[in-house]
């Protein structure tokens, strides 16, 4: 029988996933943050196994590696950073700043993977933390923040405690 006259699945024309996007640049972390890694790494390697064990479908055991490879990734090309004395901001400390006079925010500069802006946790890739890096307490810089410049005054910085 002619190709042309058989029905073909579905499945046939998926594409593969790619894998997760490994951010550009280095994969600084802290001490903190490696440890979240390899949490996340060991979390995706007990699911694997419990999925191969239990005989999950396919498509749930690529999606397991698929992710398991990213952070088995992550873990293998963390740095942790040094830990920063606190005199200027830089990956690994804890910001105070006030813009344009405002209340003061705080902040820790982190790695990709820690970041988490609802818990005050930017990564030092992020635009404030990059306009914000090799300045000290009471510097001003300006800082493009929807659509308008602010001013950004450095309140305190101190290393990001264990």
């Amino acid at each position: 029988m002619s190709v042309a006259f058989r029905r073909e699945s579905d499945e046939e024309h998926l594409e593969p996933r790619p894998d997760l996007p490994i951010p550009p640049g280095p994969n600084l972390v802290t001490a903190r943050g490696l440890a979240l890694i390899a949490g996340h790494a060991t979390l995706w390697e007990d699911r694997l196994e419990t999925a191969l064990a239990t005989k999950a479908d396919e498509a749930a055991v690529k999606e397991i590696r698929r992710n398991l490879r990213y952070w088995h990734a992550r873990r293998a090309t963390a740095q942790v950073a040094p830990i920063p004395d606190g005199s200027v901001v830089a990956f690994g400390t804890r910001v105070t700043h006030a813009r344009d006079g405002g209340p003061d925010q705080t902040i820790d500069l982190v790695g990709e993977d820690e970041a988490d802006p609802t818990e005050g946790r930017i990564a030092f890739t992020s635009p404030l933390a990059r306009a914000l890096m090799g300045l000290s307490v009471d510097d001003v810089a300006p800082f493009k923040a929807g659509g308008k410049t602010v001013d950004i005054e450095i309140v305190a910085i101190e290393a990001i405690p264990d």
